[in-house]
This record gives structure tokens, C-alpha cells and sequence, in this order.
């Protein structure tokens, strides 16, 4: 095995490579005619790939040790060739201590070697075990005062089970060459650099140096300052002058064509910086200039690019998902739904990370939406309806599940494709029709720009309290039921309509996991149209069995339940009768008398029964029966009741309805 040696910092003339420029300038953010429709196969693919990445590395929790002194600066030097899977390097680390410390712990997979720590220029005692690697100092270090230590290592980084990991290696293209990439959402940085695996800290500003054999190049974060060669080695110089989460350092060397286009806004320009292998470059540059529409769209929608002062870029890497690294996003395969998803994530995920894997929802969720806001506003919303009829039908394929992650040690649960990426996408969905496009969006643009959030961590309750206090709303209910509750509602609407045009409309509701939503309260679209003449009512829907009642100008042939798709539901039916006074001729029930059965029949399955009660003369009940299944049809044993007058109370899903019955022997 060949090491490559260190260079750190001797001095080599100056060079930039002969970059292919083929500039691709788009003003215009509506009417994109190549955007790829909408699939949920490409969206799993998407979350397969990242429930992948994070396998194996799950059980790792933030480190207690490493929360007494704050990151505000990484100068990394690394040495790859992506031939050889190996990793050597140092890391000059920058802290400020939060209280007096006589040493510090980073994280570092045991399956490095640490050579050597200096601490001033001079080597200091450290130790390495358990994944850390605990820096000792000659005196103790005072609080608020910037200090640093100079990491020399080297290594194996360890692969995980699933076969991907945080340092990935592959063969590609019609020669064989390889690529070495890094991925390490959400704690696999440890295994390939010593750092501090947070989601409370935050790096200020790193600067990345990788030497590779010349015919290799880098594609790493922020922007690119020099390239230097000597001996047949190129030094790659990448500074980023943004706070970034560990999870989002990231390297990828490869042979690369380079392909550089323009995103053009209003009063500014950003440069979109494209590491493509050279046998697909072709497709996957046509690909990334179909998503450029969807940047500029977030920017009119949210705020400006969150790292304009730099650039946003893709790399090729040799997975098949991708990854949102910060301003430079990796992907396995170039198509519309992932390169809008990890352009997404520069806002929702890399500007502001969620606090805890709890609420990964802030990152996936965000991103998800954003991709539906793309269908939404591209393309004239072709295909917006498509999108939520397919993600519909996979969030409500399930009767169960919460938006929350309540297990931080399953992979499977963090990256759940039903739950934290399509049921988190339509949940804001969903609340933008709740709190309306003007409070939802102003609300969504405070989040990002709160001085407390902006460039740091957040939780679900910083987003709650933006949104509630940009739309006037209190939103405890809906996040107690849809975000921390589990299921979905099903509606059942009975309507009637009188000669003056007044319609009488019943709103029934049954959910999908009771236990743990009884009922979803939710204000609701209702369409009603003729021939010639439509119209949407807003209800707001506080109970089972709400009876609404509303005057049209016109005279309905039809009602459509959610015509536009806002609320997450499924099963739903809308039912007219001649009036809702008439619900009870709905329901026969026969022999009347009756001599030993009773047989309780509803006209067109229309309503079902719950449950019975069969009531004497003296207000006894002396029979009574609930139905875990809601049934059309029932019969019961009424032989061995003494012969009187009775009467059975039935219970459904549409309200009670009381008849009178004898039995006669």
C-alpha cells in the first residue's frame, strides 16, 4: 500500500485547471418544459440511498464530552488517491473552551491512527480509544479564549454492513478509475477525520486542502482558491466562509469534467460549479440545468441562495442517492426530483439543521415540499397533482406512524420514506392551507432569518412559533395530532339541497389509528358545481357529525371533497339524499313484528352501523351489540325476548336513529 506523503505547507506554483465552461444562463423560473414528472420510484431512491448512508452509525450519540468547548475554525489537510482506500492528513482545529479545560475529546474511529497532537507548535500527550481522541494539555486552558491543536493521523476508514458509508470507494467509466467520496450524515464523519460530531456546534469556517495525483480533482465545499501542482501531486485549496455542521465536510476526488452555469437573479448572479465523470457529463449537465428554474424559485418563494457569496455546485459520486453537503451537492444519479431535493436542503438543512434526528422533518420534510413547490409552480403545475396523488397513496398505504422520531437509534425510522420525508412534505402542505399562503410563507421566511436559528440549529417548536406568530394562529392542536400523532382522517359527506339553493351538508369522520387521534380537527374544502358554475367553501370541521349549512347562488349537481388536494386523507365519500331529515329511511329494519330475528338492512350501504341497543317499554335495555367492523347489514336473535313493544336505537356513522319494533309470538 503506497501512502501518499504530506505536504502541508510547502510552497508550489499556482495553477488552475483548464475548466470546460459551457455557461447556461436562466431568468425566467416558470414555464420549464424538461423537467422529469414526478415518481415515487426516483423518491425512493432517493430515501433508500440515505437510509444507506446512515446504516451502522446510528447508535452513536453526541459525545458529552465534547460539549464544553465551542468549533470556530478547521483547517484540513488531506492526502487521497483514490486508487488506494486510505486517509492521511491533519487537522488544525480551532476552540474557545466554555469553562477552564486541562484537555479536550474529538471524535475519531478507532480504525485511525493518530501519529501526533501539537498544541503551540509543540507535541502534546493524547489518548485514543472508545472512537475519541482525548487531547491532553501542559496547563489548563482559560474560558473564552480562542485556542488550537494540530491533528496528524492516518488510516483505514472502517465500512459499514450495507456496503456504503462515510468514505466510499468505486470503479467507474469505460477505464476502471476509481473515486473516493465522503458522506457522513449523520455521525460517519468520525471515521474518516478526528472532528466534533454535533448538532449543537457549528464549524465558523474551515478551509480544505486535498492532494491527489494530478489526474485527479477535488470537489469540496465553498470556493475553490487555487490548485497547485508539484511532483506529479495537485493541491486542491477549498475555503468556506459559513458555519457548517460537521456532517456536511465533505470531499469528493475523482477524474472530473468540470462544467460551470449561471443561476441569474434579480440583482445578483451565482456560479454553479459542476464536478461530472466524463462518460455521463453530457446527460447529467442537461439535468442540472433543467433544476436551475427550481433554485431561482426558492430564492423568490423563501430568500436568496443562503451561500451566494460562494457558489452552489454538484460532484458525481458512486452512490446512488445524494447529498446536500454544503454548497456543493453529491449525487449518484442527475435527475429533476434529487437535484431540486439537495438544492432544497441548502435552506432547510444546511442554512438551518435541525436540532436533534427528532425533527429531522426540518431538513427532509422541508425538502420534500420544496421539490412539490417546483410542480407547483413549474410547468404551469402539470404536474403538481400527479405528485400528490402519488404521495397520498404511499403516506396513506399505512393506518399508523408519526412525523416525530421517536427512536433516534433506527436508521429505518430517521429515514422513513412514508413518515419523515412524504407525510413531513405534505404536512407543510397541509399547513399552508391551514394558516393560509400569506402566514406560511412569511412565517417559513422568519425561521430562516431568526438571528437565533439563521446559520445554526433548530427544532420543530422554532418553526411552530414562527408560523403561529406570522398567521395569528394557534397551532398546539395540529402539532400535537399530525406531527407527534399518528394516522389520517377519512371523511363521509351526506348533502341535500332545498329549491332556495340552501345546502344542508353532514360531515362525518372516523381515523385511521383511533388510539391515537380520535379526531382530526382541520378546516376543510368542499367544492360544489354544476355545468356552468363552481365554488370552494373553507368549513372549519370541530366534530364527527358537524352539520354545515350553506347557501349557493346556484343550483349543485355535484359536491367534491378537497378538490385541490390540501388535507391527507383517504377513503372519503360524498353521498346526496333528498334531505338529511330523511337519513332514518336510509335504515330498514325487518319483520316488524318480528317473531325470532330481527334483520337491519341500509339502503345502498348508506350509513353503517356501529352498534345497536334494543330498548323495553320501561327504558331497559335488553339488548345491545357493538360492531368493530361498520356493517351494511346485520341480523340478531331476538327468540328469546318476551313478546312487547320496543325500540332499537342504532347507532352509525352518519348519527342515531331511533324505530319502533314488536316482537309477536
Amino acid at each position: 500500500m503506497k501512502k501518499i506523503r504530506s505536504i502541508g505547507f510547502l510552497f508550489f506554483i499556482t495553477f488552475f485547471s483548464p475548466f470546460t465552461h459551457c455557461i447556461s444562463q436562466n431568468k425566467n423560473p416558470i414555464g420549464l418544459s424538461n423537467i422529469q414528472p414526478p415518481s415515487l420510484e426516483v423518491e425512493n431512491k432517493i430515501i433508500e440511498g440515505e437510509q444507506r448512508s446512515a446504516q451502522a452509525r446510528i447508535n452513536f450519540h453526541e459525545n458529552p464530552l465534547t460539549t464544553n468547548y465551542n468549533i470556530v475554525y478547521d483547517q484540513c489537510y488531506w492526502n487521497i488517491d483514490p486508487a488506494i482506500k486510505f486517509i492521511s492528513g491533519h487537522i488544525n482545529t480551532y476552540f474557545i473552551p466554555a469553562n477552564n479545560l486541562s484537555s479536550i475529546t474529538l471524535d475519531m474511529s478507532d480504525s485511525l491512527v493518530a501519529d501526533s497532537v501539537l498544541y503551540q507548535n509543540q507535541k502534546t500527550t493524547f489518548s485514543h480509544s472508545g472512537n475519541m481522541l482525548t487531547i491532553n494539555f501542559p496547563s489548563s486552558l482559560n474560558s473564552g479564549t480562542k485556542y488550537n491543536a494540530d491533528i496528524y493521523y492516518h488510516g483505514i476508514p472502517p465500512t459499514d454492513t450495507s456496503g456504503f458509508g462515510s468514505f466510499g470507494q468505486k470503479k467507474h467509466g469505460p477505464d476502471s478509475t476509481y473515486t473516493i467520496w465522503t458522506l457522513s450524515e449523520p455521525y460517519g464523519a468520525r471515521e474518516w477525520w478526528p472532528c466534533k460530531n454535533s448538532l449543537t456546534d457549528k464549524i465558523d469556517s474551515i478551509d480544505i486542502f486535498v492532494t491527489t495525483p494530478s489526474q485527479y480533482k477535488d470537489a469540496s465545499n465553498g470556493l475553490l482558491v487555487s490548485s497547485n501542482i508539484s511532483s506529479g501531486f495537485t493541491t486542491y485549496h477549498w475555503k468556506h466562509r459559513y458555519p457548517i455542521a460537521t456532517y456536511l465536510v465533505a470531499i469528493d476526488v475523482a477524474k472530473f469534467s468540470v462544467c460551470s452555469d449561471k443561476a441569474i437573479f434579480k440583482t445578483d448572479t451565482l456560479q454553479i460549479l459542476n464536478y461530472l465523470w466524463t462518460e455521463d457529463s453530457a446527460g447529467d449537465h442537461g439535468a442540472i440545468q433543467s433544476m436551475i428554474p427550481g433554485l431561482l424559485l426558492f430564492d423568490s418563494l423563501f430568500e436568496i441562495y443562503p451561500f451566494q457569496k460562494e457558489k452552489y455546485g454538484h460532484a458525481k459520486f458512486g452512490w446512488g442517492g445524494g447529498m446536500e453537503h454544503q454548497t456543493m451537492s453529491y449525487a449518484g444519479n442527475f435527475y429533476f426530483e434529487l437535484l431540486v431535493h439537495e438544492c432544497a436542503h441548502q435552506w432547510f438543512g444546511d442554512k438551518v439543521t435541525c436540532g436533534s434526528w427528532e425533527d429531522i422533518f426540518l431538513n427532509e420534510g422541508f425538502a420534500v415540499y420544496l421539490t412539490d413547490l417546483c410542480y407547483e409552480y413549474l410547468d404551469n403545475g402539470y404536474w403538481w397533482h400527479i405528485w400528490k396523488n402519488n404521495l397520498l397513496g404511499s403516506i396513506t398505504s399505512q393506518p399508523d406512524g408519526a412525523i416525530w422520531v421517536s427512536d433516534t437509534s433506527s436508521v429505518k425510522r430517521i429515514f422513513d420514506q412514508r413518515l419523515t420525508y412524504q407525510k413531513a412534505g405534505y404536512f407543510l402542505h397541509q399547513l399552508r392551507y391551514q394558516v393560509g399562503d400569506s402566514g406560511f410563507f412569511a412565517g417559513v421566511k422568519n425561521y430562516l432569518n431568526d438571528p437565533l436559528l439563521s446559520y445554526n440549529f433548530a427544532r420543530t417548536s422554532d418553526l411552530k412559533a414562527h408560523i403561529e406568530s406570522a398567521s395569528g394562529k394557534n397551532l398546539t392542536t395540529y402539532f400535537i395530532q399530525w406531527y407527534y400523532g399518528e394516522g389520517f382522517p377519512s371523511y363521509q359527506l351526506i348533502w341535500s339541497q332545498d329549491v332556495s339553493n340552501l345546502v344542508t351538508l353532514n360531515v362525518m369522520q372516523s381515523a385511521s389509528k383511533p388510539s391515537s387521534v380520535s379526531f382530526f380537527g382541520l378546516d376543510i374544502p368542499v367544492e360544489f358545481k354544476n355545468s356552468t358554475k363552481d365554488t370552494i367553501v373553507r368549513l372549519t370541521n370541530t366534530s364527527s357529525g358537524q352539520v354545515f349549512s350553506i347557501q349557493l347562488s346556484f343550483h349543485a349537481d355535484s359536491v367534491k371533497f378537497d378538490p385541490n388536494q390540501w388535507l391527507i386523507s383517504a377513503n372519503n365519500t360524498v353521498t346526496e339524499i333528498s334531505s338529511i331529515s330523511t337519513l332514518s329511511h336510509n335504515v330498514s329494519v325487518y319483520p316488524n313484528p318480528a317473531s325470532s330475528e330481527i334483520l337491519i338492512n341500509t339502503d345502498d350501504h348508506l350509513p353503517h352501523i356501529e352498534s345497536i341497543k334494543l330498548i323495553n317499554v320501561l327504558g331497559e335495555i335488553v339488548y345491545e351489540k357493538m360492531y368493530s367492523n361498520k356493517l351494511s347489514n346485520i341480523t340478531f336473535d331476538c327468540s328469546t325476548l318476551p313478546a312487547s313493544s320496543y325500540f332499537i336505537k342504532i347507532t352509525t356513522d352518519y348519527g342515531e336513529i331511533n324505530k319502533k319494533i314488536s316482537i309477536a309470538r
